[in-house]
């Protein structure tokens, strides 16, 4: 698809649970602009997929990040901020008292001042239509509002390649559109685990079925 060297390279990974494989032998590459998308009912090992891509679970096989072959826990922190994962559940990834505040979150942990946290938080809230939000409580929006919140977050942190966890759930179809616009404008690469069809057939450059044991 393009001359540059891949953003991630998998080889033969096998990713198994109680000595039963959730994964086997999955190959595929990341390319720079690509929209890659794993397509399978929930439970078929997607989300599994995108955890171990950042170290989080163990696997045999290759994952290559960036040019170089990740295999210690070192390896995988050095990806953790440019690879940016949104949860497939919202509340799993807000832990801020605030929408402002967790959004700043990732911006300050990784250094900045709070000045320019709270700009770059800002951005990110204005750039997806939800800076209406930022003084509210997280407990106080709603589902869709935190998916988008969530994501916010997400893209604060100025991901390289986003890893979205079906990205659609608890969104109605007129926000299933806007998540459209906003990832199409983004024009970032990004591995997306969905079931969702509709929203994979507009979306996707290309797909890999699960549950995979090729």
């Amino acid at each position: 698809m393009t001359s540059q060297n891949p953003l991630i390279q998998v080889s033969n990974l096998v990713v198994s649970r109680n000595n039963a494989p959730i994964i086997q032998d999955l190959s595929f590459e990341l390319n720079a602009g690509e929209r890659l998308f794993l397509c399978g009912d929930i439970g078929s090992g997607k989300s599994t997929l995108l955890h171990t891509l950042l170290g989080f679970i163990p696997f045999t096989g290759d994952i290559s990040v960036f040019g170089k072959s990740r295999l210690s826990e070192d390896d995988f922190a050095e990806v953790r901020g440019p690879l940016g994962l949104l949860f497939q559940h919202p509340d799993d990834q807000l832990f801020g008292p605030g929408v402002l505040d967790d959004v700043m979150f990732g911006p300050l942990n990784m250094g900045m001042t709070q000045d320019a946290a709270r700009e770059r938080a800002l951005q990110c809230l204005e750039m997806l239509d939800i800076v209406r939000l930022k003084d509210r409580a997280v407990t106080e929006i709603s589902g869709g509002e935190k998916n988008f919140t969530a994501l916010a977050g997400v893209l604060a942190m100025s991901p390289s390649v986003l890893l979205l966890d079906e990205p659609t759930n608890g969104l109605n179809e007129k926000n299933i559109q806007r998540l459209e616009d906003i990832l199409t404008q983004l024009d970032l690469p990004m591995i997306v685990a969905s079931h969702n069809q509709q929203f994979t057939q507009r979306m996707a450059h290309r797909v890999i079925p699960f549950p995979c044991h090729s």
